[in-house]
């Protein structure tokens, strides 16, 4: 293989490794790598902690990056100097056989001729076309391919983006479960300590295979991503030629463009998320208590995101549920919608449509805004008509925030005040009905907020409660 030349090598080092262009308004992290302002901000753009260098996979606390304003100087000169470096003479433009210009493309052959060669016995029957026209119809064609090109890579970005969130949520979540497992172990004698050994040792395994799955599956999209930059570029500088030479290997230009639509591999195989959750199983238990924590911890180790939407037919008049159902706001005038049985007359709440027998679930929640909030679960009976009092006892468990504050609902007369006081703008709600609990952390920091035990449920559906003085969103 040929050495680099000196414009090559000046390119591969004022290449952004995101998106393999030259950089545009490059910065530099904390590593001392450097990226597109666009690139590493598309990066980090869904992330609120552990930021990652795309590079080297350094972990940052926080999101810092400077602007790099020597590195765009150098960049803009080299683009200039790289073009002059890297033209090629331009191609024969006489026919070799009777020297004459070649003016025509037989598009049988997709090939130059000249005139002779038109009136030739081998192209008399071809259809023959002027070579500038030849050439914008190929163009366009290369154009319409172009497209799919990046279309098809924008996709595989996305693709990293998401399996790289989800792996970020598959630790953390692993994470959390090896302090709570050190934790309460820690509260039990000697004969449990080597059972803390086997199952963080299990944990440990299965975060390495998650690490060594999550390399793999984002070496897959960066190569894909690679391979498909580089033929967009070829295919780009392709397009600037003139039409002789452009129309050249036009044949062999066309294949290239041809590629197989790429099917984006699994992140992270159900066997791999079956195990984690089975290696909480493992160990019998020992004793009648080792029985309950065991099953403690099992059941808080996985549970399934549910896919919550709101149920116009249940919201009070003064909410706008928005067409995709997954958010409500609240307005001061009433709508005219019909009055059924099963909307809130007074209390302006609506119901999500899921309901929950068994199982355990999650939801995050988003709010917006300075009004009062609730969110929460209740039962499907719950009074929807008159005065409401939101609390266990009438069959909902939830939150309320407003300001700075918020509120567990927990009795007829008043919420209990909960601490910190810093409302939380986004909550995950848990729920658990083999375990009989619903818990409400802050998305955000982590942070448990409260727990309600459900009692008395006695097989009823207990389905996702939202009281909107706000723009509540579901996430």
């Amino acid at each position: 293989m040929a050495a680099a030349n000196p414009a090559q090598l000046l390119l591969a080092e004022l290449t952004c490794s995101v998106c393999l262009d030259y950089f545009k308004d490059p910065v530099s992290v904390d590593c001392g790598h450097h990226f597109c302002q666009a690139c590493i901000t598309q990066c980090w753009e869904e992330l609120s902690t552990n930021f990652p260098c795309p590079e080297c996979r350094e972990i940052f606390s926080q999101r810092n990056f400077k602007a790099n304003r020597q590195l765009r100087n150098i960049v803009e000169a080299a683009r200039k100097l790289t073009l002059e470096l890297t033209k090629e003479p331009e191609v024969g433009t006489v026919c070799e056989k009777h020297q004459r210009s070649l003016d025509d493309f037989c598009q049988e052959d997709q090939t130059l001729i000249c005139l002779v060669c038109h009136l030739s016995r081998d192209h008399r029957e071809h259809t023959v076309v002027p070579v500038e026209e030849a050439a914008e119809d190929y163009k366009d064609q290369i154009r319409s391919r172009l497209e799919i090109l990046k279309i098809e890579r924008d996709a595989i970005l996305s693709f990293k983006l998401s399996g790289e969130n989800e792996s970020h949520e598959v630790l953390k979540q692993l994470e959390t479960e090896k302090q709570k497992i050190v934790s309460e172990f820690q509260q039990l004698h000697q004969f449990l300590e080597e059972q803390e050994r086997l199952l963080l040792a299990q944990l440990e395994e299965l975060n390495k295979e998650i690490e060594k799955s999550r390399a793999e599956y984002v070496a897959k999209l960066s190569e894909e991503i690679s391979s498909f930059s580089s033929l967009i570029s070829e295919m780009e500088q392709k397009c600037q030629q003139p039409a002789r030479e452009f129309l050249q290997d036009i044949k062999d230009t066309l294949s290239r463009c041809e590629r197989e639509k790429f099917q984006n591999p699994v992140a992270f195989s159900s066997d791999l998320k079956w195990r984690i959750w089975e290696s909480s199983q493992r160990n019998a238990p020992l004793e009648t208590i080792m029985k309950k924590f065991k099953d403690s911890l099992s059941s808080r180790l996985w549970l399934d995101k549910a896919n919550v939407t709101l149920d116009p037919d249940t919201a009070h008049p003064q909410l706008i549920v928005s067409a995709d159902r997954k958010s409500v706001r609240w307005e001061p005038w009433q709508q005219d919608l019909p009055d059924n049985p099963q909307r809130f007359d007074n209390w302006t709440c609506v119901m999500g449509c899921e309901g929950f027998t068994s199982g355990r679930h999650y939801w995050e929640v988003e709010v917006e805004g300075t009004g009062v909030y609730v969110v929460g679960v209740a039962r499907e009976s719950v009074s929807r008509n008159g005065g409401i009092s939101p609390n266990p006892e009438q069959g909902i468990w939830a939150v309320q925030g407003r300001g700075d504050l918020y509120w567990a609902l927990t009795s007829p007369e008043h919420g209990t005040p909960l601490s910190p006081s810093r409302a939380c703008r986004r909550i995950r709600v848990y729920l658990d009905c083999e375990g009989g609990w619903v818990a409400f952390f802050d998305a955000v920091r982590g942070e448990l907020i409260v727990t309600f035990p459900l009692t008395s449920l006695a097989g009823e559906r207990i389905r996702p409660l939202f009281q909107a003085g706000v723009s509540v969103r579901l996430l």
